[in-house]
């Protein structure tokens, strides 16, 4: 054998050894094994309704390949959790071949039974990795609570919650035309990603200060819980009338409330004290030819905080509104946009526009919108807007409106604004001479958005007053 058929040979020999050597499992105790996650945390996950799926990787970190002798869901069938073992949804799987340097997935998912307790309570489980005599877990937890399930449901007689469980909305609730529905104090409303509140009868909604009434989507995990558009949101069709929200706190809508025509007796189709509107993908208040009064609430980095169409009545006194752009959404629409117009079957339709903006602030951020009051008459019906102490930022004052003491492109100085970790407190308390500091028109509310006193005969601008 000459030398190059020598060199060949020990060339092939070592190939095949490492070659048979990879495809040997490895049986060392100390084989490396690594986990994405040694815990799975699951936020508050309501009783009958399953959780959504989290996950977590094995890794295999040899270069042979390694046998996991068993992936165990401890709980067993009596769990509340189930698992998916690379592909298996079985909650044992037994001799898993793990090649070198590969990994698998191991899927979870939460389904807790009904229970009597109405405070949360923390469901356990663990899932156990052995392999060449070792156990790894990756711990699992999840905080349950029972609720009202309402699954598409019409509410046809007089109806009060009470505030002992929270209540999730499933596939929608309607509110028959006639019928009302109050809210008590406290209640907690999270609704999935298809069920709107419908509004054809009349909504109360009585929260008090510390007990506000809470509107949100049902995604209460991270980091779903503070995306806006998780669920449609309020709509108030054409023959609601008498509608009064008090202390409500409405979040992470798609179009928080929706306004769909005139109110068909003498009072507003709506009337809001207190309240906050925060996080709507797309309007955190969208009329068409609507009527609202609103006093003392705060509408925050929506898409559109404020989108008035086809006219309508309007009174808004002590607001604020104002936006920032976030990870979630651009602020790249004007806070308060109102016309006398609206598309219908193709053809442009006006009615009467009437609406008052009393010390009230319009402000965002100054990245892409100039003017945060747009104002537009494009009709010939009636067009009566009053900006009256008012502070907007604008680099031109609203048009087709008068203007009485307003104050413009003024920073309102707000307390803290921290994008980053999404933390926005409007109060304004930074600046002791901030430019809204009694600089209000004396219009007879006693409260602000906390619930402190007003100062009587000159309040501040906006929906806090500076204590």
């Amino acid at each position: 054998m000459n030398k190059t058929q020598i060199i060949t040979a020990i060339s092939i020999i070592t190939f095949l050894f490492f070659s048979c050597r990879k495809e040997s499992f490895i049986s060392s105790p100390d084989a490396r094994l690594s986990l994405s996650a040694d815990s799975i945390k699951f936020d508050t996950v309501f009783t009958t309704v399953s959780s959504i799926t989290q996950s977590f990787k094995i890794f295999n970190d040899n270069d042979q390949k390694l046998l996991l002798s068993k992936v165990k869901l401890m709980g067993g069938n009596g769990s509340a959790y189930k698992i998916n073992i690379n592909g298996l949804a079985a909650n044992e799987a037994d001799n898993i071949e793990l090649a070198a340097n590969d990994s698998m997935y191991v899927f979870v998912t939460v389904n807790i039974n009904p229970s009597a307790a109405n405070l949360p309570f923390i469901i356990s489980d663990s899932i156990l990795i052995n392999y060449n005599g070792n156990n790894r877990f990756v711990q699992l937890q999840s905080y349950g609570q029972n609720a009202h399930f309402l699954n598409n449901t019409m509410i046809t007689v007089n109806t009060v919650w009470p505030n002992d469980l929270p209540y999730v909305i499933l596939g929608g609730i309607q509110i028959d035309t006639t019928i009302s529905l109050t809210i008590n104090a406290g209640c907690r409303i999270y609704s999935h990603a298809n069920a709107p509140f419908i509004v054809d009868g009349t909504l109360i909604i009585n929260g008090t200060k510390g007990n506000e009434v809470q509107f949100a989507s049902d995604r209460l995990d991270e980091p779903y819980k503070n995306f806006p558009g998780g669920w449609p949101g309020i709509i108030f069709r054409g023959n609601s009338k008498d509608n009064e929200m008090t202390f409500a706190v409405i979040k992470n809508a798609y179009q928080a409330l929706v306004l769909d025509g005139p109110s068909i007796n003498a009072n507003p189709k709506l009337q809001m004290h207190q309240c906050i509107i925060d996080n709507a993908y797309d309007a955190g208040i969208l009329s068409f030819n609507g009527s609202i009064r609103a006093d003392n609430s705060l509408i925050s980095n929506c898409g559109k905080n404020i989108n008035i169409a086809l006219g309508g009545d309007y009174v808004f006194a002590n607001c604020t509104v104002a936006s920032y752009s976030n990870n979630f959404l651009s602020h790249k629409s004007p806070v308060l946009t109102a016309t006398d117009i609206a598309e219908q079957n193709g053809s442009i339709i006006s009615a009467d526009l009437n609406a008052v903006f009393r010390n009230c602030i319009f402000w965002g951020d100054n990245n892409i919108v100039e003017n945060e009051t747009v104002i537009s008459k494009q009709g010939s019906s009636i067009f009566n807007v009053l900006f009256d102490h008012s502070l907007y930022k604008a680099v031109d004052d609203p048009a087709n409106s008068i203007l009485t003491a307003v104050i413009r492109n003024t920073d309102p100085s707000f307390d803290s604004i921290d994008i980053s970790n999404k933390y926005y407190d409007f109060r304004i308390t930074k600046n002791p001479l901030a430019p809204g500091i009694d600089q209000g028109a004396a219009i007879g509310f006693l409260k602000d958005l906390d619930d402190n006193n007003r100062i009587i005969g000159q309040p501040d601008l906006g929906s806090y007053e500076k204590q």
